[in-house]
Formats: C-alpha cells, sequence, structure tokens
C-alpha cells in the first residue's frame, strides 16, 4: 500500500476521528486538557506505527500536562483504538504537540494590531 493511496488516506481518517473521540469522552486524565484537538493522523503504510498530531488551546503548563496525560494513557488509548477500527494490526501511537493552532491566533492578535493602529 502507497503512502498516499486512497485506503490509507480512509484509515487516517478513521483513526483520527476515533482518537479524538477517546482523547473527548473516553479519557478520565484530570491532566489533559479539555482543549485538546487532534489536528493530523498519520498511519504507516503497514500499519504497525501512527504518528498523532494533537494540538492544547492554553498556557505551556496546560500543554505540559495534557502531553504527560497523555503518553501515560498511551495503551489504554490503543486498546480503545483496537475496539473501535477493525484494523489487520493496530498501530502504536506516538503523540506530538502541533502548535499550529496556537500559532495562527498569535499571528492573527499580531496582525489586528497592526492593522488597528493605521
Amino acid at each position: 500500500m502507497r503512502k498516499n493511496s486512497v485506503k490509507n488516506t480512509r484509515i487516517n481518517g478513521e483513526v483520527m476521528r476515533a482518537l479524538a473521540d477517546i482523547i473527548r469522552g473516553e479519557i478520565k486524565d484530570p491532566r489533559i486538557s479539555p482543549l485538546t484537538s487532534v489536528v493530523a493522523v498519520e498511519v504507516a503504510p503497514d500499519l504497525k506505527t501512527c504518528k498523532a498530531w494533537i494540538s492544547v488551546l492554553g498556557d505551556q503548563q496546560a500543554i505540559d500536562d495534557t502531553w504527560a496525560g497523555l503518553t501515560s494513557a498511551e495503551g489504554f488509548v490503543r486498546s480503545k483504538l483496537a475496539k473501535k477500527i477493525n484494523l489487520r494490526n493496530t498501530p502504536q501511537i506516538t503523540f506530538i504537540m502541533d502548535q499550529s493552532i496556537a500559532y495562527g491566533v498569535s499571528m492573527s492578535k499580531k496582525i489586528d494590531e497592526v492593522v488597528g493602529n493605521d
């Protein structure tokens, strides 16, 4: 299976949707911020590994706490993912913190400040 095949794209979307549901509703860890979103998911063509880009809206403490909560709940998330999605292999999940949403918000504020000063 090629990396950009239709099947791989469909699997990426399904895993992303399932991960978002699991993080939002099934993990009871208080360290995980309620403003956590799954930005993107990339499942390897052999279905052995998965990279999940996670964005947290908040300060650095909220990001660090969410990171600690997600890495400690990785086994739980993987078992729930196996129950939700019927794949040949359940991928090993690697969480990657993505700051693109926070960066976009800060850039938008800076643009508004510049435009407002005219």
